[in-house]
């Protein structure tokens, strides 16, 4: 886990978190560039998702406090403020009723079912959305370099958080060690 100052926006693109939400749900979530996020969830009712190249707004709002913004396939939409140096986050999660009520139809490796996730968001209801707000602890910091393809490179398994934060997972390059 580094342990660098976040100051700019360019310090803030390429890291790697792992962080959990105060109701018990852990993500793991990667800024690969300055407009596209990575992600795989770990915990709650979309345990098992994971995605690629999500488009997203990144923002700075002050020296070491980023916002990031997006809009899934799903209908989702996301807002997350890093606090990076005080090992925070704040999300909120504004999930359409579909998803709540079928939650399967989104545990997958989204990028091989666009079209699956266009269906059911036109096929189920969008409300009343199911709105989380909740505040995280950062768990894991690491310094993956930005367009950093092995960062987010396979599904969720059992303890894949647990061997990243224990140096496990990956090389002194950031790359991922093959199991």
């Amino acid at each position: 886990m580094t342990e660098k100052k976040f100051k700019t926006l360019d310090d803030f693109l390429g890291t790697h978190f792992i962080y959990t939400y105060d109701n018990g749900w852990e993500y793991e979530w990667y800024a690969k560039n300055d407009h596209t996020v990575d992600y795989r969830i770990h915990g709650g009712m979309v345990a098992g998702r994971w995605v690629k190249d999500q488009e997203a707004n990144i923002v700075m709002l002050t020296e070491g406090i980023y916002k990031v913004a997006w809009t899934e396939p799903t209908g989702t939409d996301v807002a997350l403020d890093f606090v990076p140096n005080e090992k925070k986050l704040n999300g909120t999660i504004f999930f359409p009723a579909w998803v709540k009520q079928h939650p399967e139809i989104t545990v997958t490796f989204q990028n091989e079912h666009i079209d699956r996730m266009h269906e059911a968001r036109e096929k189920y209801d969008t409300y009343p959305k199911l709105v989380v707000p909740e505040f995280a602890h950062i768990t894991y910091i690491g310094n993956a370099g930005q367009n950093n393809e092995d960062v987010i490179a396979e599904a969720p398994y059992d303890g894949i958080t647990d061997d990243i934060r224990a140096g496990r997972y990956f090389d002194e390059n950031y790359h991922r060690i093959q199991k």
